[in-house]
């Protein structure tokens, strides 16, 4: 297991917030978004949403683009390139695979 597997597991499997985590990443894989947008999207405080945005800029799973109040957040190239160990990941976490196609 490299680092950043270990990381991941950290951050959403071994730490609480990992689901707010989960559902964050995954609407900004689906689409570049701002906090205010993923606050709205996700029905979370926008405090919630920047806080769990800050651990993952923190940790190199995002990063932005743009100005203070309008910046976008994409996926990071590593995050990218590593979805499928966050995926499995995540099922080895709920317990089966039919759980999996969920993610």
């Amino acid at each position: 297991m490299d680092a950043f597997e270990r990381l991941l597991w950290w951050l959403f499997a071994g730490s609480t917030g990992a689901f707010t985590r989960l559902q964050v990443l995954k609407a900004i894989k689906e689409q570049p978004r701002n906090a205010q947008q993923l606050s709205q999207l996700l029905h979370l405080d926008y405090t919630t949403v920047r806080h769990h945005l800050g651990v993952l800029e923190k940790n190199h799973l995002v990063q932005t683009e743009g100005d203070r109040y309008g910046k976008l957040y994409f996926l990071s190239e590593v995050m990218e390139a590593n979805w499928l160990k966050l995926e499995e990941i995540v099922s080895k976490t709920r317990g089966t695979k039919n759980e999996r196609s969920k993610f």
